[in-house]
């Protein structure tokens, strides 16, 4: 399964943007407006609507619409990890519903001296069966624009 990972160094405290990214609003301010994101629902490990936390169990039910183009997608992301040791922390969502067969994402956050280094690393699968698995490295062309915008967003936020 191909696989895209991207680093950045964060100019801001570890606990500020393992919180930042652990939140549903951390989402929304991290999808680029050309995804066309709108959140439909949020529910917590026991079902509680709009958790504070997206902690392991929670699901995160959204649509998306790509440059306004064609039918909104639904997308339906479960937090399947989330843990924190001392300087270092990650969560990982697995997507349930959506536009891909196979997508598989971990946030990884580690404290460095006053910054923080945050790494995504995001196992997929593309569409169209043979074909889709076929082009799969070639994912990256459309997954780069995404985490580039992603990381300067938390480096514009948070520094």
């Amino acid at each position: 399964m191909p696989t895209y990972e991207r680093s950045v160094r964060v100019f801001a405290p570890f606990e500020d943007v393992w919180q930042f990214h652990s939140t549903e609003q951390g989402l929304v301010d991290l999808t680029p407006g050309w995804m066309n994101i709108r959140i439909e629902d949020v529910r917590g490990p026991d079902g509680e609507p709009e958790p504070d936390v997206l902690d392991a169990g929670s699901v995160v039910e959204s649509s998306i619409r790509p440059f306004g183009v064609g039918p909104r997608q639904q997308w339906v992301s479960d937090i399947v990890a989330r843990e924190r040791t001392g300087g270092s922390a990650y969560f990982r969502d697995v997507m349930a519903e959506g536009p891909f067969p196979e997508w598989t994402h971990t946030h990884m956050f580690y404290a460095d001296d006053g910054t923080t280094l945050v790494r995504d690393k995001v196992e997929y699968e593309l569409p169209l069966g043979p074909l889709g698995r076929a082009v799969g490295p070639l994912g990256v062309v459309g997954l780069d624009p995404m985490f580039r915008y992603r990381h300067r967003q938390t480096k514009e936020l948070l520094e």
